[in-house]
């Protein structure tokens, strides 16, 4: 299913979140690989993969699906 920009709407965008770290993933051109952080980008702890809810997971590729659609 094709996403739109109105999409990213449904998730927590915040700065450092999964969805966010995803769709910074695709937007560099890096590897999917699961992560966020407790507050900001690089200002907190960084939650890898194995410490991730699914929930969490599931944000972070939504972000990198969105980005890799309607993104730069």
């Amino acid at each position: 299913m094709k996403m739109t920009y109105r999409d990213r709407d449904k998730y927590d965008t915040r700065h450092g979140g999964p969805f966010d770290r995803g769709a910074a993933d695709s937007y560099y051109g890096r590897p999917s690989m699961p992560h966020c952080y407790e507050g900001g980008s690089y200002q907190s702890r960084l939650i890898e993969h194995a410490e991730m809810t699914m929930e969490q997971v599931a944000d972070y590729y939504a972000g990198y699906d969105w980005n890799e659609q309607c993104g730069d």
